[in-house]
């Protein structure tokens, strides 16, 4: 599985459920379908359906006190949303944008560019790592 594809539907499937629970839920709701509607469009009315429904159960959980639904819900959505990146790929872009319009501080960041630059001259060694290192010994072995 592509870990890009992992993350983004983990980040998805929570803000999703999150989002269920507020005043613009017709539009998230709207907006999800239509990402359906262009890869699935025999299962676009379903998954209205079903995220309907999670909204209800979304706002009794909340309301009886039951905050393990919430993230239960999350992971439902999550695996929903992971199967249909897998299947269609070409939809990563627009949920990125749907994610960063709807929820901007839930939006996944791009994961960060990390250069480095090294110059050794002489009998010098030049020992870098982009994480943890160890060398051990006098020579590095």
């Amino acid at each position: 599985m592509d870990p890009e594809i992992a993350a983004l539907a983990g980040t998805a499937g929570t803000t999703l459920v999150t989002l269920l629970a507020t005043d613009t839920w017709h539009s998230v709701r709207d907006r999800v379908v239509a990402l359906w509607q262009r890869a699935r469009p025999d299962r676009a009315p379903a998954v209205a359906a079903e995220l309907d429904v999670t909204r209800e159960e979304l706002l009794g959980a909340r309301a009886a006190g039951d905050e393990a639904v919430e993230a239960e819900m999350g992971s439902e959505w999550q695996g929903r949303i992971r199967r249909l990146l897998t299947a269609h790929p070409e939809l990563a872009g627009e949920l990125r944008t749907l994610l960063a319009e709807l929820a901007p501080d839930t939006a996944p960041a791009p994961a960060p560019t990390i250069t480095q630059h090294a110059t050794a001259s002489g009998q010098a060694h030049v020992y870098q790592a982009g994480r943890d290192m160890r060398i051990s010994g006098a020579d590095g072995s």
